[in-house]
């Protein structure tokens, strides 16, 4: 039996889940949240890092996990190689679908919509570098979209105007073309993929990267047990809050019973 640790700074990483638990049904599931230090984007860097590193060195000995999932793009941008330094445990980060995004455009003309953190790092710009030099790449710090997701989930006001603004800034056309691909670069925006679509100015392919990182769990961990039972999943919250009913009802959807 696997078991894994999918951790993030609030829900975003639910969109990850979801998709490792297609492909690995049978793994025993921790979904971490680090909800009292949401959210991540607007945290300086080595406040971070320390942050991550202090909360999965207490994570990791106690979840004894066969690979951790940190379903971030803010933190994977930064503390990957710290984790990867601390601990022996395989990590799986989540990396902006840059390089999908640059080839499933027709227009070459793409956007990076996510937290102002991972718009600032180098890494992220690499990326760009690396897979969309032919690309005209915007890079959009969305301030308040993480928290809209996270009120949308919990059944807090979440107004289309507020989302509409936040996604403005991706849409760009001038007279030889206009964007086409979006890359939705926080693990929280999935959550709000069908609102996306309904206030774009114009359609474009959203690209999600938690299928690749689902992928890369396989990949590691192995295939799917043919016939095994559906592997148990807990949640737990840093802050020791109890969820909202809503979110209660959400991590119920997904597997999840609250620890």
């Amino acid at each position: 039996m696997s078991r894994l640790l999918v951790f993030d700074s609030g829900l975003g990483g639910l969109t990850v889940l979801a998709a490792i638990r297609k492909a690995r049904p049978d793994a025993d599931v921790l979904y971490l949240a680090d909800d009292a230090f949401f959210p991540y984007g607007a945290l300086p860097e080595q406040a971070l890092v320390a942050r991550v590193l202090g909360v999965m060195a207490e994570a990791i000995p106690a979840a004894r996990p066969d690979a951790v999932v940190i379903a971030c793009n803010t933190a994977s941008t930064l503390v990957l190689p710290p984790l990867r330094a601390a601990f022996e445990v395989p990590f799986v980060g989540t990396v902006p679908a840059i390089k999908p995004a640059a080839a499933a455009s027709h227009t070459k003309r793409i956007s990076v919509l996510a937290t102002p953190g991972t718009v600032a790092r180098d890494y992220t710009r690499a990326l760009i570098a690396e897979h969309a030099g032919d690309c005209r790449v915007t890079l959009v710090g969305a301030p308040g979209l993480a928290a809209l997701a996270e009120a949308a989930l919990s059944g807090a006001p979440a107004p289309d105007t507020a989302i509409a603004a936040e996604i403005a800034p991706c849409f760009v056309a001038d007279e030889a073309a206009r964007t086409d691909a979006v890359v939705l670069a926080c693990t929280h925006y999935p959550l709000l993929v069908e609102r996306l679509h309904r206030l774009a100015p114009w359609p474009v392919a959203w690209l999600d990267p938690a299928p690749a990182i689902a992928r890369r769990v396989v990949s590691l961990l192995g295939a799917a047990r043919p016939g095994a039972p559906a592997g148990r999943g807990e949640a737990r919250f840093t802050s020791g809050r109890p969820p909202l009913p809503a979110i209660r009802a959400a991590l119920a959807e997904r597997g999840l019973a609250c620890g």
